[in-house]
């Protein structure tokens, strides 16, 4: 295991969970990587040394805003506290989003930078906002990175609020969008009320590696928007890679996230090497995120050892060359006649496992009902709450109980419930992705 250290930087530690045996024949190796930032600096408003970070805030402003009023209302109230938040030296601007982009503030195509006079100027501005038009996100999209590309900041974060479906631009029109913004900055992206889809949102936020969540109540905004901007200005470090490398005749099977949140980079890979891959985790702060790794190996006669693979926390150098190495560790195989060890399965793995097939699970339930098979939704939703119940994930418990009736936890019996409100629904579709850590 190798740290990397500086002054306000987060300490950077890999540890490798895996059962390193493998059965005659066997071939595909899985492990569970830790990666662990601490002694980053305290986000405090107004502290001094302010991260080297830009921020750009993107307020819903279609029609449908003011479909009630309290949305509207809600939204600058919340934007208002999100800039509170913002800390002294930080840049930022806030764009208002209809089926067009607009500068609220500070205009000009650039960033303001934090202070209590630009605060309460960014502020005076939010109250001339208000709702009319249409909703085309990427193009809010692509004048947030283009505000961030116009300060020399390392840390690039967005923050997007809608209340609706994408209506006035293609899905293809968002895709490139989405393709352009990725690894130039990362977005979180919050739904407000019951009028905007799932998939499009967390969408989002999953090709920019942020978070996604469902305010249903527009009086939850400024909580939401405030806690979410106290994490933003936590992060420390920008651009960080997973980097994987094989040996030869070994291929990567997969590399997922699977802590906090559940997130499959394997289509993110750009090779670094013959052997190596890098995949984007995007900024951190101080936090602990777990990786699943899966690659397949070349068969080797029992007794025999190898490096499976060696994955490394990268961040690129600024002048071009050798990245820097933030931490590292090793998945090794070892071939055994041992049938008790080859077929242990490694405590960790077994539960990310779990927490994968818990997401399907819940996605295939809420498709099912979507189309009207009852009987396919209550088995999978079953077999959810049976996953949810034996892994102790006792928050995608709460929210499975608000759509079906559980009958027996332990078996995974249940009954759809006769009425479940679109929030309650939405709810459990968008906060699917979130697991929960086992206990080592």
């Amino acid at each position: 295991m190798a740290n990397f250290s500086k002054s306000h930087v987060p300490r950077f530690s890999a540890e490798v969970y895996q059962n390193v045996h493998l059965p005659e024949g066997g071939r595909e190796v899985n492990a569970i990587v830790t990666v662990t930032a601490t002694g980053g600096r305290p986000a405090l408003v107004g502290g001094s040394g302010a991260p080297d970070a830009g921020v750009v805030i993107m307020v819903d402003c279609s029609g449908s805003m003011d479909h009630p009023p309290t949305k509207m209302r809600g939204a600058r109230e919340a934007t208002a506290a999100a800039i509170d938040t913002v800390r002294d030296g930080v840049r930022f601007a806030v764009v208002a989003g209809t089926h067009r982009a607009a500068e609220v503030y500070p205009g000009g195509g650039r960033l303001a930078v934090a202070d209590p006079a630009t605060r309460d100027r960014a502020k005076e501005a939010l109250r001339k906002l208000s709702a009319g038009g249409g909703t085309a996100i990427g193009t809010w999209l692509r004048l947030a990175g283009a505000l961030l590309s116009s300060a020399d900041v390392s840390i690039r974060h967005g923050i997007v609020l809608t209340d609706g479906r994408n209506e006035h631009e293609s899905a293809e029109e968002l895709r490139a969008a989405l393709d352009t913004c990725a690894g130039r900055f990362t977005c979180d992206t919050r739904g407000v009320g019951t009028d905007w889809e799932v998939k499009e949102v967390t969408g989002i936020a999953s090709a920019l590696l942020g978070t996604a969540d469902i305010v249903a109540d527009p009086a939850g905004l400024t909580a939401d928007f405030t806690q979410m901007m106290e994490k933003a200005m936590g992060k420390e470090v920008a651009d960080v890679s997973l980097r994987l490398w094989t040996p030869v005749g070994a291929e990567v099977v997969f590399v997922k996230q699977v802590a906090p949140t559940i997130e499959d980079l394997t289509d993110r890979r750009t090779d670094s090497g013959a052997r190596s891959g890098d995949y984007p985790t995007g900024s951190w702060g101080d936090e602990s995120r777990d990786y699943h790794l899966c690659v397949r190996v070349p068969d080797a006669d029992v007794g025999q050892e190898m490096l499976a693979a060696r994955v490394s926390l990268i961040i690129p150098a600024p002048d071009g060359s050798t990245p820097q190495t933030l931490a590292h560790g090793l998945v090794r195989a070892v071939w055994t006649d041992d049938l008790a060890a080859a077929t242990s399965i490694n405590p960790q793995v077994a539960h990310y496992t779990g927490q994968a097939e818990l997401l399907r699970a819940i996605q295939e339930g809420v498709e099912a009902v979507k189309s009207g098979n009852t009987d396919d939704a209550t088995a999978k939703y079953g077999r959810a709450v049976q996953l949810a119940n034996a892994s102790g994930n006792e928050e995608t418990a709460k929210l499975l109980a608000k759509v079906v009736d559980v009958v027996d936890a332990a078996t995974g019996t249940v009954r759809l419930k006769a009425r479940v409100s679109d929030a309650d629904e939405m709810t459990l579709e968008t906060r699917s992705t979130k697991t929960v850590r086992v206990t080592k």
